[in-house]
């Protein structure tokens, strides 16, 4: 399996992980889940918004779960957030929309984790290129990219 850059730097890290690889016609998060073997609960997706005075924020949810653009503006206390456009994804981050991962972007960007990630010992998520996941601790997680968690997502 070829080597993404989250995985190098994890690798220099000492950070655990496991990489898995899928078939990259596979855009929607609930495939990969099901691809993987994977509860779609552990399978996270990684957005980035933009709130009104320009600040990019960063929110990892679940991939059967929709971002709450309220609770992600207060978990990040600003009056309100939007999604990025798609075309305005690689030069903010560096990637491209499938392939978006929360570690290695190209700044460092305020970074919220679904409270959810932490009912799991292991979490699945972008390794920063189409068709690769890392799967790791989500504290382990939190701790290396500084993220928070809160609950950001939409009740059903």
């Amino acid at each position: 399996m070829e080597k993404t850059n989250v995985m190098r730097i994890l690798d220099k890290s000492g950070i655990a992980y496991s990489a898995y690889e899928y078939d990259k016609t596979l855009t929607d998060g609930m495939s990969v889940a099901e691809t993987l073997g994977k509860s779609p609960e552990t399978v996270f997706k990684t957005l980035v918004t933009v709130s009104g005075d320009n600040r990019h924020f960063v929110f990892v949810i679940p991939v059967e779960k929709t971002l709450d653009l309220k609770k992600a503006a207060r978990a990040v206390g600003v009056k309100s957030v939007s999604m990025l456009k798609q075309k305005e994804l690689l030069p903010t981050t560096g990637y491209i929309h499938g392939g978006c991962s929360p570690i290695a972007m190209k700044k460092k960007f305020a970074t919220v984790i679904d409270e959810t990630a932490l009912l799991s010992d292991a979490i699945c998520f972008s390794a920063g290129k189409v068709g690769y996941q890392v799967e790791m601790s989500p504290r382990v997680l939190a701790e290396f990219i500084g993220a928070d968690f809160a609950d950001i997502t939409e009740s059903l």
